[in-house]
């Protein structure tokens, strides 16, 4: 298997080529496309900045502080969309695989965050990959959008009715919002020490480079 995130992407994309219908892989690449070209660097969460409290709950239900997530240390954010969806179930491992070992050593916890709810299946991806870290709702997106990641399809698709396994019903906000991926460092005093955005899903931050802004950063010390 490859083990860099891009080359997984770039297999997922040629194998739709190959099997889906042409008008959803039309749909799928141009969203992806106008999120890229409207991404603004200057909305989001930057290097630097403190953050107020929040909280998540984790797949269990137990509602997690930022407080207690940084009681022991740093914690990096790994935001994903929802539980079901292919990319995220090529990244969540792959970052188990690759990046969760170096963060452990360095004494960084590392938390997958989704507005996906624990009450309409958030822990299926953890179960499904035997992940070594905890995943942990944003309900409604209430972190996300404070970090200025949050974001809704620009071609406006319908709502489904009736359908309990659509986006805005797995997220309970009956809409399609969800986060851009992202990965997000947070030191013990609830400071933004790395922040990498990924507006096209099938981009993501690559393991190795939360390894170097890690390193970099010790070093600095």
């Amino acid at each position: 298997m490859p083990e860099t995130l891009i080359a997984q992407f770039d297999a997922l994309h040629a194998e739709r080529l190959r099997s889906w219908d042409p008008d959803k892989l039309r749909r799928n690449v141009e969203q992806r496309a106008a999120l890229v070209a409207a991404f603004d660097p200057a909305r989001i969460v930057a290097v630097g900045d403190r953050l107020e409290p929040f909280s998540l709950e984790l797949s269990t239900g137990e509602t997690v502080t930022l407080d207690r997530l940084t009681s022991r240390g740093p914690v990096a954010l790994v935001f994903f969309r929802f539980a079901g969806c292919p990319a995220c179930n090529i990244a969540l491992p792959h970052y188990d695989r690759t990046l969760r070992p170096f963060l452990d050593a360095a004494g960084i916890a590392l938390v997958g965050v989704s507005p996906h709810l624990p009450e309409t299946g958030l822990s299926e991806i953890e179960a499904r990959h035997g992940l070594g870290f905890p995943v942990a709702a944003d309900r409604g997106n209430a972190l996300a959008r404070r970090l200025g990641i949050a974001f809704t399809p620009h071609d406006d698709p319908p709502v489904p009715q009736g359908d309990s396994h659509w986006i805005g019903a797995l997220t309970g906000t009956g809409s399609w919002e969800l986060p851009q991926p992202a990965v997000i460092l947070i030191d013990a005093d609830h400071v933004v020490r790395f922040v990498d955005v990924s507006p096209d899903w099938l981009r993501r931050t690559e393991a190795d480079t939360v390894i170097a802004a890690v390193r970099q950063r010790a070093q600095a010390a």
